[in-house]
């Protein structure tokens, strides 16, 4: 049974950080590549960064040179650092296997003075 475990979501000022944790099981996420995915209120979930088994990543436009995916083989987890937050990352933050379809509870993530 595959489980994905978001967390480390919350409240932060503009301008602040976040590191997010998805602890895997059920699959071994070293050979797999490995999505975030956001979902803001009345919005289409969105691809917002990956990372492949060799380690490549790529991100979206908006989140570029702010935001940096890993993973921890030995852990099973990928993480999602999130810097210099805006408003508009305000969402629903998960972590997949980005060409299978299990889906975990998400984090919340708000960005707000």
């Amino acid at each position: 049974q595959v489980q994905l475990v978001e967390s480390g979501g919350g409240l932060v000022q503009p301008g602040g950080s976040l590191r997010l944790s998805c602890a895997v099981s059920g699959i071994i996420i070293g050979i797999k590549t490995m999505g975030w995915y956001r979902q803001a209120p009345g919005k289409q979930r969105e691809l917002v960064a990956d990372i492949t088994s060799s380690g490549r990543t790529s991100y979206a436009d908006s989140v570029k040179g702010r935001f940096t995916i890993s993973r921890d083989n030995a852990k099973n987890t990928v993480y999602l650092q999130m810097d210099s937050l805006k408003s508009e990352d305000t969402a629903v933050y998960y972590c997949k296997p980005k060409y299978n379809d299990y889906w975990g509870q998400g984090t919340q993530v708000t960005v707000s003075s």
